[in-house]
């Protein structure tokens, strides 16, 4: 029988060497779905997008892919089922455009496979789609922030993973290119891949996920979709903050409105 979804998380006991994040974390990853991990800093939504990607070995509990332990596999393996777009890239001093997303063909070389047609095919679309075809030959230093990141996102597409996941995609770029990458990722969403991303800002996530993933110290304390599950009452318990939720006119999705401090006037 397949697996309920092809990416799971259980009884995962989370840390970095005696420093325990998370004990006794279980998550699903619906499939297809575009699932985003939102809470507070510190609560540690990065630390289980790095257990789910095989960067963290649970001290206790498994994370499958495809109903294996995802630490049985061997690295190709996995890279050919999973890729990882993370918070921050080293980019090789002079690297072209190209050359960094040719990179993500490496999970489909063999010792002795040259260069192939599907190769130059899967590198060529992950450049159309993320729209950085023009820049193939600029060194990637060169680029703008936003510019930078497309890129790196075409290497994960390069690929072709059916599931792709996303460290803090947004971190350091301004709103039009948040924005500008969100959508991107909605769009591959729409064309059948799995998307797990964490995020920061509360209202991108209700506007892009299907799935919502909401952590607190170390612990899922909500799940599902965002328009069902995101109250007043759980963001006051999840970032101490009172608010209001209306509706987003654009998207329809839950709006946060934080509760305005009350001014002090002079008295007349």
């Amino acid at each position: 029988m397949a697996p309920a979804s092809r990416l799971t998380g259980t009884g995962l006991t989370l840390a970095y060497d005696q420093r325990v994040v998370a004990t006794d974390l279980s998550v699903t990853i619906p499939d297809e779905s575009f699932t985003v991990i939102i809470g507070p800093n510190a609560c540690g939504k990065s630390t289980l997008l790095r257990a789910l990607a095989r960067m963290l070995k649970p001290k206790t509990g498994a994370v499958h892919l495809d109903g294996s332990v995802i630490t049985s596999l061997p690295s190709k393996e996995v890279a050919r089922r999973l890729g990882l777009l993370p918070q921050s890239s080293i980019v090789p001093d002079g690297i072209t455009v190209a050359d960094l997303v040719a990179r993500g063909r490496y999970p489909h070389q063999k010792l002795m496979r040259q260069w192939s047609k599907a190769d130059e095919a899967a590198v060529s679309e992950a450049m159309r789609a993320t729209d950085v075809a023009e820049l193939a030959d600029r060194i990637v230093d060169e680029l703008s922030g936003g510019q930078r990141q497309r890129v790196w996102l075409a290497m994960a597409l390069a690929q072709e993973t059916p599931i792709l996941l996303l460290d803090e995609p947004t971190t350091f770029l301004d709103i039009s290119h948040q924005i500008e990458v969100l959508d991107l990722c909605a769009e591959l969403h729409e064309q059948g891949r799995t998307m797990v991303a964490v995020l920061h800002d509360l209202n991108q996530a209700c506007r892009y996920a299907t799935h919502l993933i909401v952590m607190r110290g170390g612990q899922i304390v909500a799940e599902g979709d965002p328009t069902e599950i995101v109250t007043p009452e759980l963001v006051h318990e999840v970032f101490d903050l009172r608010c209001e939720i209306i509706q987003d006119p654009q998207s329809g999705t839950p709006l946060i409105v934080p509760e305005a401090r009350r001014r002090v006037t002079a008295s007349s």
